[in-house]
């Protein structure tokens, strides 16, 4: 017999025990607006806003926003924004439905329905997961990319535009125009310094429309850093079977998640306010920074790292690739390397934190996929493993599990495991990474990756100690493979 479809007319008939929106839906407004709605925002943020509604109760309403695809507001618009999150740990699946997202808006359907939403008084907040490469910046730099073709597009169609960059100005400029506050912008995807870093891809897509618009916004508008960390595996067809066994109703957009969650946030919002989310554990710091450089240098370092390596050995997710001895022995060597150079923030012990973190890779209930870690690994090997490689040479300090992370990121570009299995390339350069990446000796394959200027900076790919060490590590790679490699890394 088939399960009912979760939505509001169906909730009450889930399974006892099964955890439920504690607040009265129909008293929620849409407050919030967040762009790219994913499978992690919906474990995290919109988690967050469900536990602050229980708690507290109030209007903090979510619309979602799907940039490009429908298919997010195809599974969700049947269950009236409902959806189930299933918590697994080695102790069992802990299933929950979560009631703080009313809708969910398609940008590329109707951008003017989306500028509207953002455009409305009632819109306090907007906050963004729209991956790294959706900024339409030069990782390298931090800058707008201006010949990137939806920017292109969006400055000369302002009113129907496809980026989030785009979107923002659009919402603000109407605001501004209507003389209505503005909306606080409240960044939450892995970018370094990503308060400020958006607040000046904002300005300069605006001043690009409006020199008066630019400085109002540079005036007016409040980008709040964030650091958020969570994992989150992309939804399979297994994760449905277990929402339904789990609660006895059908969702086809249900998420899976790991126990442990952190969010910190800066303290400076705009004049619309925020929803209490310190009551469900957020942390209102006056400096994230530190908290930021901590996940991306020793998380997310250490997960691109064991998904390039991973990869090429065979593996296909996280608990395997720690699972295997020579490769858990280089991601606690690659921590030391890091640890080494990075000031610890308030309250936090580096080898702690980083004895959680192999706990939480290790967590065999999350099948958290190699491949989705490796996607768009041009936009996010600059902040997770370049600027923590510039610190240690600036100290004169060795780098060879870096390097060989860097190797393992070359190794990935040329499409086959150490067995000749195809490694699918998904990035937003990959037509010049697979050209760098084929045909050569390792010397000249790593020369030319290394002269990409969107990925890196002229000064490090002109470092010696660097070229030589990558060098190195890659011919030791393609000769002796993964695990010698590794072991010789870690040393």
């Amino acid at each position: 017999m088939t399960a009912p479809r979760l939505s509001a007319g169906t909730l009450a008939r889930a399974a006892p025990g099964v955890r439920r929106p504690q607040y009265d839906r129909t008293k929620l407004r849409p407050r919030i607006v967040h762009l790219g709605l994913g499978a992690f925002f919906r474990a995290h943020g919109a988690l967050y806003t469900d536990d602050v509604l229980g708690a507290r109760g109030g209007d903090w309403g979510i619309i979602g926003v799907s940039l490009r695809h429908p298919d997010q507001r195809d599974r969700l618009a049947p269950q009236d924004g409902l959806y189930t999150t299933l918590q697994q740990s080695p102790a069992g699946i802990e299933a929950r439905v979560v009631g703080s997202l009313l809708g969910v808006l398609v940008a590329s359907e109707d951008p003017a329905a989306v500028v509207a939403r953002l455009a409305s008084p009632q819109t306090a907040l907007v906050s963004l997961t729209v991956t790294e490469k959706g900024y339409c910046h030069q990782p390298a730099t931090g800058r707008l990319d201006a010949d990137h073709p939806d920017i292109r597009h969006d400055l000369a169609h302002p009113e129907a535009p496809r980026s989030a960059i785009g979107f923002l100005v659009a919402g603000l400029a109407r605001r501004r125009a209507d003389g209505v506050p503005p909306f606080t912008v409240l960044c939450c995807d892995n970018l370094p310094r990503n308060g400020a870093l958006l607040a000046g891809l904002v300005q300069d897509f605006a001043a690009c429309r409006d020199g008066g618009l630019a400085e109002w916004i540079a005036g007016h508008v409040a980008f709040p850093a964030t650091m958020v960390d969570r994992i989150v595996p992309a939804t399979t067809p297994a994760d449905i079977a277990a929402a339904a066994q789990a609660t006895g109703l059908h969702d086809a957009a249900p998420v899976v998640h790991e126990p442990f969650a952190q969010w910190v946030i800066g303290e400076t919002f705009g004049p619309l306010g925020r929803p209490a989310w310190d009551v469900a554990g957020a942390q209102f710091v006056a400096d994230v920074a530190p908290f930021e450089h901590a996940k991306l240098r020793l998380l997310n370092a250490a997960h691109s790292a064991l998904a390039w390596l991973g990869l090429l050995a065979g593996h296909a997710s996280v608990a395997q690739a720690i699972a295997d001895p020579d490769l858990d022995r280089f991601t606690a060597s690659l921590w030391r390397e890091i640890t080494a150079v990075l000031p610890p923030p308030p309250g936090m012990v580096l080898g702690d934190y980083t004895a959680a973190l192999r706990t939480r890779f290790a967590n065999p209930a999350i099948h958290h996929r190699l491949a989705q870690i490796a996607m768009d690994s041009s936009q996010k090997l600059p902040q997770r493993l370049l600027s923590t490689i510039g610190e240690r040479l600036r100290q004169d300090l060795p780098i060879p599990c870096l390097a060989l992370a860097v190797a393992g990121w070359i190794g990935h570009l040329g499409g086959a495991d150490e067995t000749g299995r195809p490694i699918a390339l998904s990035d937003p350069l990959a037509d010049a990474l697979r050209r760098a990446a084929a045909g050569g000796a390792p010397r000249e394959i790593v020369g030319r990756v290394l002269a990409l200027a969107a990925v890196f900076a002229p000064a490090l790919a002109g470092d010696a100690r660097f070229v030589g060490a990558v060098t190195g590590a890659f011919e030791r790679l393609r000769r002796d493979g993964v695990h010698a490699a590794a072991r010789a890394a870690a040393g």
